[in-house]
């Protein structure tokens, strides 16, 4: 996920999802996904030594980090997801080489094999980790010319050859999560072309997923001309979307550069000006009672989150809003004769934050989701959802399935 600075985005239309099952698939047609789920951080959070050194422990992934168990996936199964997005630190991938290396990816075809048991198609994403210190998207294909680009674009190969084998019509590849390049750049334009060359080379067969750049938004996806892309089907694309930010941010910690964020706890869904003084007496309240933080700081953040608030509460977000958001992506795919099912809404999800997490919060988070869902499945768009576990997520650290989370993305909720 990224935090981008709010913009205006271009209104467009909307049309319904056909009720139908998707069609088989063809050699030349990608294979079908609609609805799916996250599976951070099964392979990501590593355990890199600092710098100077440029090398990882091993083995290299945290061991206390949540990772699904086979009775989770089957659970996913049961609930009605199809596929799951499998996220994929590439830094000790491209680290290690020899034995290790091979048990790196023996242990990533293993896990591939144990969703596929579990009825879910796989969607293996690579993301790079923007928290290193050398291993970066930058360091990796800021631009065709970064100095990691040649590792990462054979890992990219590497990968869609190990995909490939598992089955063309089960498996597929996205070979980059959310692109720093500014929408439009065109060095995200090489640096697409040059790893799309190598997984399609590397498996002529199977389903790849581009996107846009500045983070997978909106405004990247429809800035992208696909024309040049139409030699790499089969072929989806995909965006990202969390908007209003202000919303589904509230009480990131991680957001640094807008710091005030971290004080959001009682931001409603829908929003409107009537309910704007009360979640800014919450955010007073909260800040009063945190003495770590000067008061500059806070005074600084204050000022911050009132622009905002006045800004969120005329704009009245709820469904309107979100269809009007997503709009130029169906606009963007029908321009160029794109079919809806193969745009994909690759990230949604909101925040859960910890002892703030009321009632009112819970009810208004399930609002919030049900109604992205629903705003992608009308404009015809099938849905990833960020994420099984963390703050985000449908399970809890005990592995136990958050029933207002499950009933709004739509699935079989049972007691």
């Amino acid at each position: 996920m990224v935090r981008p600075s709010r913009r205006r985005l271009l209104a467009g239309g909307l049309a319904a999802m056909g009720a139908g099952a998707l069609p088989a698939r063809s050699a030349a047609e990608p294979i079908a996904l609609r609805r799916g789920i996250a599976l951070w951080p099964w392979f990501s959070l590593t355990t890199e030594y600092p710098a100077p050194r440029t090398d990882y422990a091993w083995p290299p992934f945290q061991a206390d980090r949540p990772v699904p168990t086979r009775a989770d996936l089957m659970r996913l199964s049961a609930l009605g997801f199809d596929f799951a997005r499998l996220p994929l630190d590439p830094g000790p991938f491209v680290a290690f080489t020899g034995a290790r290396r091979t048990e790196l990816l023996a242990s990533l075809g293993a896990a591939i094999d144990m969703v596929l048991a579990a009825g879910l198609r796989v969607l293996l994403n690579v993301q790079a980790n923007a928290a290193t210190h050398h291993y970066t998207p930058d360091a990796f294909y800021g631009t065709e010319r970064a100095p990691l680009f040649p590792a990462y674009r054979d890992l990219v190969g590497e990968l869609a050859r190990l995909c490939a084998r598992k089955g063309v019509d089960r498996v597929a590849l996205e070979p980059v999560n959310e692109p720093p390049q500014a929408c439009g750049a065109g060095a995200w334009t090489r640096v697409q072309d040059g790893l799309l060359t190598a997984a399609r080379s590397a498996a002529p067969a199977l389903t790849l997923v581009a996107t846009g750049s500045c983070g997978s938004l909106v405004a990247g996806l429809t800035a992208l001309d696909p024309a040049p892309l139409a030699r790499f089907a089969p072929l989806l694309y995909t965006f990202h979307f969390y908007e209003p930010y202000l919303f589904s941010h509230q009480g990131a910690t991680w957001l640094t550069e807008e710091p005030f964020y971290r004080w959001l706890n009682a931001v409603p869904w829908p929003g409107t000006r009537a309910r704007m003084p009360e979640t800014l007496e919450a955010i007073r309240a909260r800040m009063a009672a945190d003495g770590s933080v000067p008061q500059a700081e806070k005074a600084r953040d204050r000022a911050v989150i009132a622009a905002k608030l006045r800004e969120y509460g005329e704009a009245e977000p709820g469904p309107a809003y979100l269809a009007a958001a997503m709009a130029p992506v169906a606009t963007w795919a029908d321009l160029y004769g794109i079919p809806r099912q193969r745009v994909l809404m690759g990230e949604f999800g909101a925040l859960r934050t910890d002892a703030r997490y009321t009632a009112a919060r819970s009810a208004d988070r399930a609002a919030y989701l049900r109604d992205v869902r629903l705003t992608a499945e009308r404009a015809g768009f099938p849905w990833s959802f960020w994420n099984l576990f963390d703050g985000l997520g449908l399970m809890d650290d005990a592995h136990a399935v958050d029933p207002a989370v499950a009933a709004a993305l739509g699935l079989k909720v049972t007691p």
